[in-house]
């Protein structure tokens, strides 16, 4: 089949794309998966007897593009929990500890 022979084909060069920046090899096979995924919803876009292999990494480049900024809206809102929870322990308001005894009351030791 085609598209099996286009993926072990290319598969390997967008792989290694994808390795050059990423976090981890488990980051990268997500990214080649979704870049196939994407090709595969945007593959109508492909104009005929145009070289496939620049779309192809334009297409990789903005599954990378699109994680980066959904990786970084997300480390954004997060909070560190330690802080967070120093803030209520080191308290000497004693109506904060109580409340805070309440919620945790209901949890497992």
């Amino acid at each position: 089949m085609a598209a099996t022979a286009l993926i072990h084909l290319i598969g390997p060069a967008l792989h290694r794309y994808f390795l050059s920046d990423a976090a981890s090899r488990a980051h990268a096979d997500d990214l080649l998966q979704e870049t196939w995924l994407r090709i595969h919803r945007v593959r109508h876009t492909y104009r005929s007897g145009e070289p496939v292999l620049p779309w192809f990494y334009a297409i990789a480049r903005h599954v990378r593009i699109d994680h980066f900024r959904k990786l970084s809206r997300t480390t954004a809102r997060e909070e560190k929990l330690t802080d967070a929870s120093e803030t209520v322990a080191g308290s000497s308001d004693p109506a904060a500890m109580e409340e805070l005894d309440a919620l945790l009351a209901p949890l497992p030791a």
